[in-house]
Order: C-alpha cells, then structure tokens, then sequence
C-alpha cells in the first residue's frame, strides 16, 4: 500500500512540479531565482545540518548516506511560508506552500541507492515601482526543480563514499508593465527561461566510536562546476490594462534572443559532530559555492555582483529514551539548530545575508520506526538600505519518513 501511495504522489508532484511558487521574495528576481534548501524536516529543523546519517532516514545533501540504509525509506515533505517583506516607508505580508521533497531509498547491504524530486531554485515576486508619470510592475515566477538519482556505498567499516546525479529542468517567466500619464496603451516586456542540464555531486561520511557512549560524525560533499542550458524567448506587446489589473493585447512582436548558458560554480560542504547513539547528537556544519556570473539570462542588470556564497550551520537532537515501553514522548526526537548564509547576491553594494533558528519534534508513527516530523524556523533576509527589502520569514515543515522492510527471504516449512 504504501508503495502504491508514494508513486501516486510521485506523478502528481512531477506534474506540478512547473506550477509551484516556493517564494514571494523580490530577490528572486535576480539569476534563477532563490535557492531552495536541498534537505528533510528533519535536518531543517537542526538549522540545516546534514552530518548525521542514520539506518532509517534519507539525508537528501550527502549520498554517502545511502550505504548506511537498512530499511527501504520513503520521504515526502512539505513547507508552508509566511513572509513580511518591509521597506523604509511600507509593509506588506504573504505566504505560500510548497511540496518540498518526494524520494525514496533503497539498501542492498553495503550499498543503497535513491531517487527523488525535488526543487532547485524557485521565482516568485510582483514589484510596483511608481514615478510622478509613470508606473512600472515587475513580476516573475517559475523556477527550477530536479530529478536525482543517488548512491552510496560502505567502502570499509565507518567510511561511506557516495555519488548523485541530477537532471535540471524548469521554466522561469519575467514580466515588466509600463505605464504613463495620458498614453491609452502600456508596453509589455516578456522574458521567458526554459532550464535543462545536468549537475552532479560527490560526498564522503565517516563514524568511529570513541568510546563505549560517544561517536564521531564526519561529512563532506564536492559539487563539481556544472552547466544548465537556457532556451530563451522575448515578447513586447501594447496591452490595455484594465482596472483589476487584467492584460489584453493590442499587438505583440515576438523578439529573437539568443540561447544562454548558466554555470553553477563549484561547491563544498565540510561538518563535524559527536554524540551518542539514538540518544543526542551536536554538530556544526560549513558550505561555500564559488561565484557564478547569473547575468547571461535574457536581460542583465547593472547594479548586481554575485560573490561567494557561504553558509555555517549549528543543531542537534535529543532523545530523552528511544525504546520506551511506558512513555510516547520520551521516544520523541527533540531537534534545534541556528544558520547564517550569506548568499552571494550583492545589490547596490549591499550583501544579501540570510538567518534562521529552527526547532522541531520527530514523532513516531507504526510499528517499523517510521515517524513523522514537524519543524518551525524564524529567519530574516536582507536589509532595508540602499531603498531594499528586509524580510522575516516563518516556515512550517512536515515531513514523512516511512519505513518498509524489501527483499525478504522467503521460507517454506
């Protein structure tokens, strides 16, 4: 049965896969929009950390972690988003909710492997700029979204190496209405993105008992330079704008724009931790992606620059008792975890950062540690000078971690 759910919702997150709008960010206006966190509730609520990989969980950022599965292990999760974006002079609130990962893992002994969707990058924003005569509205939306293939292997005791593979795919539209005083029709401008290539990266776990209690965690992960290909179009229209803000087209000229590339520059990741086994776990976490030039889109700006991108992570868990027979919450998973990014993205001379503090609760469901997981995260992005936004967001995470039991020998009396 449970198989039988996890391909239905499979093919009905691929379908809709174009239709998501993860964000309301204006940020999102800039290259291929945010990038969306590549990871369960469960690490989100540890403030992104993905050093810790156990038997019966998928960590999406390291697919070393594949070769320690020993249960086949479903994961589907979701978002629900608030954000308040603010100015110097104005305020506004919206939200969204996303289907954030669907995958599933498989083990075979020392090796394990997995599949999955899950968003890349996602565009979301609608922008009013007015002048004395003039008004302008930006909006845009899209995104990216990726199909992986994942595989780890146990190469000796405690040493875990592993390899994924992912097809990029997606469509991202930018769309600019000019308006002004005593002139019947406004100008439309269209730029429209069609994403594909491939990308790939490499990871390494290593876990060695200290002691009889305490372990340590090591976790590392190489995403080489890739390339996405960019099937691009332009449209420019006279359109009548009505009062509901509704577009009819008067005329429209379709504008022949080149094919572009993007290159997603190289990326690492390198984190540590010690803990003792289903019982509490500490770790911090250190990523940083070269900088990529997003400017070969359909249209540049002149007041961007796209730096190192970096972010540091610190979270745990705590189980107050993992095999108790008497308590339900003492065989609860307790998460809280803290991030800083600074994402690379300066306007205007001013670094686009981003923080957050999470906590979250693992609850367990049947009878084959399944378990459901349920994460809150607080954050900010931005700032308010140079005329830009400063945003505080609050997400709410629900992920499902389903466990089945493959492959079982038969036996006849």
């Amino acid at each position: 049965m449970i198989r039988k759910i996890l391909i239905v919702l499979l093919v009905v997150v691929a379908s809709n896969a174009y239709a998501q709008e993860g964000t309301s960010s204006p940020y999102s206006f800039y290259g291929i929009g945010i990038q969306k966190f590549k990871g369960t509730a469960e690490n989100r609520a540890m403030g992104g950390l993905s050093v810790y990989g156990d038997s019966i969980h998928l960590n999406l950022q390291n697919p070393a972690a594949y070769g320690g599965l020993k249960l086949t292990t479903y994961a589907l999760g979701a978002t629900y988003n608030t954000v308040t974006i603010k100015s110097d002079t104005q305020k506004e609130s919206t939200d969204n909710a996303t289907i954030d990962y669907l995958s599933i893992g498989i083990p075979a002994g020392k090796f394990g492997f997995g599949f999955g969707l899950v968003p890349f990058s996602t565009v979301g924003y609608e922008l009013i700029a007015e002048a004395d005569t003039q008004s302008s509205r930006f909006t845009g939306s899209g995104g990216v979204n990726k199909v992986y293939f994942s595989a780890g292997y146990e190469v000796i005791k405690g040493l875990k190496l592993g390899l994924e593979a992912n097809y990029n795919f997606g469509n991202i539209e930018n769309k600019i209405v000019l308006e002004q005083d005593d002139v019947q029709y406004a100008t439309r401008e269209v730029n429209k993105s069609s994403v594909s290539g491939f990308s790939y990266s490499f990871g390494a776990m290593y876990t060695r008992s200290l002691n009889e209690k305490l372990t340590l965690n090591v976790s590392a992960t190489i995403d080489p330079t890739s390339r996405l290909n960019l099937d691009n179009s332009r449209e420019l229209s006279t359109v009548i704008v009505n009062g509901n803000g509704q577009e009819s087209v008067v005329e429209n000229q379709t504008i022949t724009v080149p094919e572009g590339k993007v290159d997603l520059a190289t990326g690492y990741s390198f984190g540590a931790g010690i803990g003792q086994p289903k019982k509490w776990f500490v770790g911090a976490e250190y990523a940083q992606t070269a900088a990529t030039d997003f400017q070969n889109r359909t249209f540049s700006t002149n007041n961007v620059v796209y730096d190192n991108a970096t972010r540091m992570s610190l979270g745990g868990f705590y189980i107050p008792k993992y095999n108790s027979l008497t308590s339900y919450f003492k065989r609860v998973v307790y998460r809280a975890g803290a991030r800083y990014e600074e994402t690379g993205l300066t306007i205007d001379g001013e670094g686009i950062n981003e923080f957050g503090i999470s906590f979250g609760v693992g609850l367990p469901i049947g009878t084959l540690f399944s378990n459901a997981n349920i994460g809150f995260e607080y954050g900010q992005r931005g700032t308010v000078n140079a005329g830009l936004v400063k945003e505080d967001f609050f997400n709410i995470s629900i992920g499902l971690s389903l466990n089945d039991k493959w492959f079982r020998k038969l036996k006849y009396n």
